[in-house]
């Protein structure tokens, strides 16, 4: 069933921290006549006020937002509203956060270098409540389909502890990932002792080397 209301355009928000990054998605979006933006956001909270306040049809939200994992606003705007369908936008390969984003209810994930044709093309699929899978992402879901029900354990890392370990993973300190994702040096800490338990590592090198092992960072 169509998520689109009446005959009208495609009603999208787009929720990003980057304000360049924004002004060039609605560039794209504006010189289509069948989308429209209808409002922009550079933090979880303002996404979560605007679905509230304004209908939407489609939010390309970025992954990485400065208040609250994008990851887990995904989990909210589709616990709260189901009939909107989220795009993930990132920089991040898809081999970090696709079949999670799609696992958490995302309608499609897309690398924030891809064509602006191919923007467009998602943006109308996943209006109609269709999910948007590019090859890359394909070839994910079909690794994690042959590993069956043999679960890796990254899999087992919530979404916070997934990306700090995939930003340890990259070399930044405890105290880089606190300021980068607004937390405090001991929540950070936290998150990395129960990535060591959970992947049954006992240093950041051993992280490191797990992440590169099951290309998990480039």
């Amino acid at each position: 069933m169509s998520r689109r209301t009446g005959a009208g355009a495609v009603r999208v928000l787009i929720a990003d921290d980057h304000a360049i990054l924004r002004r060039g998605l609605r560039q794209i979006i504006e010189e289509t006549e069948d989308l429209t933006v209808v409002g922009e956001a550079d933090s979880s909270a303002q996404t979560l006020q605007h679905i509230r306040n304004h209908p939407c049809d489609v939010v390309l939200l970025d992954i990485s937002m400065p208040d609250r994992n994008g990851m887990d606003t995904l989990s909210i705007i589709t616990r709260d509203h189901p009939k909107v369908a989220v795009l993930m936008l990132s920089t991040y390969p898809e081999s970090q956060y696709a079949v999670r984003a799609l696992r958490g209810g995302a309608a499609g994930y897309l690398n924030k270098q891809s064509a602006p044709a191919q923007l467009v093309t998602a943006i109308r699929q996943v209006a109609t409540g269709k999910k948007y899978v590019t090859p890359a992402v394909a070839e994910e879901l079909a690794r994690h389909l042959q590993n069956g029900s043999d679960r890796p354990p990254h899999e087992l890392l919530s979404n916070r502890e997934y990306q700090t370990m995939c930003m340890i993973a990259a070399g930044k300190t405890v105290s880089e990932i606190a300021q980068q994702l607004s937390l405090s040096v001991k929540t950070v800490s936290v998150y990395r002792a129960r990535i060591l338990a959970k992947l049954g590592v006992s240093s950041n090198a051993a992280i490191a080397h797990y992440a590169i092992t099951n290309k998990l960072v480039e």
